[in-house]
């Protein structure tokens, strides 16, 4: 098994400029070897406890019997689905593994009552839930958590056989766990979130489900080798200094699947890529593109394009392109590697996320007033619509609120849409990121919330400054209680909106928020939503 990397243009260059400088320094061969000064001083603490990725092949393995031990056991009590409860690259990445396998598992990684009621309320009998959290403390993992417990008990179900946990040595969740007779497997506390692909939180749930996980890691051992040489043929090196090395810096790494077969790794790569880089000021957003977006027939000089492709030496980049491929194991190395190289370059610590919990705190505030929404400045056609006043005031239709915001957007700008909804019904917001990006002609991100604020909502709040933000929430009719919380979820994820909105406007960022207020008759509210468009 091999990766491979081709460059052309501007990623070429900034391949022969960086390159050079960080073979010397030995930093493939020392980030291997866990030197956690490569990124400076101020660095050094976090990412002194956060190397442990670049062995997860080899200390991962004696998990492997164990999970298909238990898959086998599951198997004969007729449990055949396995829904996984998780945030960021605790679900993202069994998502990819397991969508590129063709293996079913349910990723639950939102808050919105009506996906989480529809997500317990099927199939229970046959149901076994994966629950993962490093800290074990995540809010939407343990408000998931308690509900199918409750969903478990009420049908008669031992939660004990049915809900398997997966945290940190130490953490809350791991004594309690234990201690009610759950399965709990461990990751290794040295690796963090984003860097957790094959550590216990992608194997455990992908094994369960029936990937091959044993192959997996085969795959990314065959590719550690390369990648700990100091090397100018080490691909994790001329990745890294492809996607950062540019000068100026291109801000917008455009990732397109272009015939791997690998599914949705866009996804994972941008929660890696956004939150371990967007800080200080600085940083590098993907943008996860699909088919022909508008992106590639505009002039945008700051978006680096890297296309995801069968053989990369059959099929080298053009224009100012990169070209990437491997399997999809092999391809979690490279990318964390490549990632780790960029924190050099950018001079940043790529493993802390300082602004994350901003919004998490300002969330919790909400949760703990419990005020009512501010009235919103209009509504038309079953969209009730709020957002900084500069963008709505004086507006009197949705389409006047776009064009404002749009003309908000600055000269290297990019629009994030976050859309706090059910994307098993409402999927076809996800229509929003292509019309947009044929009028911004600027880059243009799509969320799923609450789950991008632990991907791309770091970089929101470090990067730099130049995102416009359009917030899509619905009103819906049924709420879900949380047992024992003094919240709902209809109010968790109001609250996620509304203080990640907070925070987005106390950094000077322009916010527009929708509220679909029918999304149960979404038809027609898509429908003018996407003519305002």
């Amino acid at each position: 098994m091999t990766i491979t990397v081709s460059t052309a243009g501007a990623a070429s260059d900034a391949v022969a400029r960086v390159l050079p400088a960080l073979i010397e320094e030995r930093f493939a061969s020392r980030l291997f070897d866990g030197d956690a000064t490569l990124w400076g001083e101020a660095a050094i603490d976090e990412s002194s406890k956060r190397l442990a990725w670049t062995k997860a092949h080899e200390v991962s393995r004696p998990l492997v019997a164990d999970i298909l031990a238990l898959r086998d056991e599951l198997r004969s009590a007729g449990v055949n689905r396995i829904v996984l409860c998780g945030m960021g690259g605790s679900s993202l990445a069994p998502e990819v593994i397991t969508r590129t396998a063709g293996v079913e598992l349910v990723v639950l990684d939102s808050t919105d009552p009506a996906q989480v009621s529809a997500v317990v309320g099927e199939r229970l009998p046959e149901t076994a839930v994966v629950v993962s959290s490093k800290s074990g403390s995540t809010v939407e993992t343990d408000s998931q958590r308690r509900t199918f417990a409750k969903a478990f008990t009420d049908a008669g179900i031992d939660p004990a056989s049915r809900i398997i946990i997966v945290t940190d040595p130490g953490s809350p969740l791991e004594e309690s766990s234990r201690a009610a007779g759950h399965p709990v497997f461990l990751a290794d506390p040295q690796v963090g979130g984003r860097f957790s692909a094959l550590t216990a939180f992608g194997l455990v749930p992908s094994g369960l489900a029936g990937v091959d996980i044993e192959a997996l890691l085969d795959d990314a051992a065959a590719v550690a080798e390369v990648l700990s040489h100091d090397s100018d043929e080490n691909p994790g090196l001329v990745l890294g200094a492809a996607i950062a090395g540019c000068e100026p810096v291109k801000t917008y790494l455009g990732i397109l699947e272009s015939g791997s077969g690998i599914v949705g790794f866009g996804d994972w790569a941008e929660q890696l890529i956004a939150e371990s880089t967007g800080k200080e000021g600085t940083g590098l957003l993907p943008v996860v593109l699909d088919g022909n977006p508008p992106e590639i027939g505009s002039t945008i000089p700051d978006l680096q394009l890297v296309r995801l492709v069968v053989n990369a030496s059959q099929q080298p980049a053009l224009g100012d392109e990169i070209s990437v491929s491997g399997p999809l194991a092999a391809q979690f190395l490279l990318w964390e590697v490549a990632t780790a190289v960029a924190g050099r370059i950018l001079g940043i610590n790529p493993f802390d996320q300082p602004d994350v919990e901003s919004a998490k705190v300002a969330a919790r505030a909400l949760l703990d007033e419990m005020p009512e929404p501010a009235s919103a400045a209009f509504d038309e056609d079953g969209i009730a619509v709020r957002g900084t006043e500069r963008v709505v005031a004086g507006r009197t239709s949705v389409a006047q609120a776009i064009d404002a915001l749009l003309a908000e957007l600055p000269e290297h700008g990019f629009v994030a849409i976050q859309a706090y909804a059910d994307r098993t019904r409402l999927g076809e917001l996800a229509e929003l990121r292509d019309l947009i990006a044929h009028r911004a002609r600027r880059p243009v991100t799509f969320g799923w919330g609450p789950r991008f604020l632990h991907s791309t909502g770091q970089f929101h709040k470090g990067g730099p400054k130049l995102g416009v933000f359009l917030q899509i929430i619905t009103a819906e009719q049924g709420d879900l209680e949380i047992p024992e919380r003094p919240f709902t979820f209809g109010t968790l994820i109001r609250a996620q909106a509304d203080g990640d909105a907070q925070v987005l406007e106390g950094h000077g960022r322009p916010v527009l928020q929708l509220e679909l207020q029918n999304p149960e008759s979404s038809a027609s509210t898509l429908k003018s939503l996407l003519a305002a468009v």
